[in-house]
């Protein structure tokens, strides 16, 4: 059985992994730095997935107001799961976990930025089983400095 609970100090290796599966190579200090910067902000809250002894997911919530709404808004940041493991209830079980603290916290609305890479099919699809719609665009740039 899939046990969500907020993210701790000591869950960094299992988070660092959980990035480099996602393709983003990232060591256990790099993943120290970027925790305690999410942790100083009031609107970021993290949780981990555990199964059997290890951490197996990970969600990061980004919570706030827009200017075009007074509701509070709640953005998944991530939601990774460790290759391998995909199909066995454990994003599903984060998602769900994450969806609750939103309205916890009273929050009216989810939304998630996903890539339009090919291989982004399933966690689209996952997206929308889940009643999730695709509502737009997003546009990005790079910004040198």
């Amino acid at each position: 059985m899939v046990e969500v609970r907020a993210y701790a100090e000591s869950d960094l290796a299992g988070l660092a992994a959980l990035m480099t599966d996602l393709g983003s190579p990232t060591s256990i200090e790099d993943m120290q730095i970027r925790m305690r910067r999410i942790s100083e902000s009031p609107n970021y809250f993290t949780f981990v997935a555990w199964l059997e002894h290890a951490i197996v997911g990970m969600i990061g919530l980004r919570m706030q107001y827009s200017y075009v709404s007074n509701d509070l808004k709640t953005q998944v940041s991530s939601l990774v799961v460790r290759d391998g493991l995909q199909g066995r209830g454990i994003g599903k079980a984060l998602l769900a976990h994450a969806e609750a603290y939103a309205v916890q916290q009273g929050s009216h609305f989810v939304y998630v930025n996903s890539g339009i890479k090919e291989e982004r099919t399933n966690a689209h699809a996952f997206y929308k089983k889940r009643g999730y719609e695709v509502t737009g665009y997003r546009f990005a740039k790079k910004l040198n400095h």
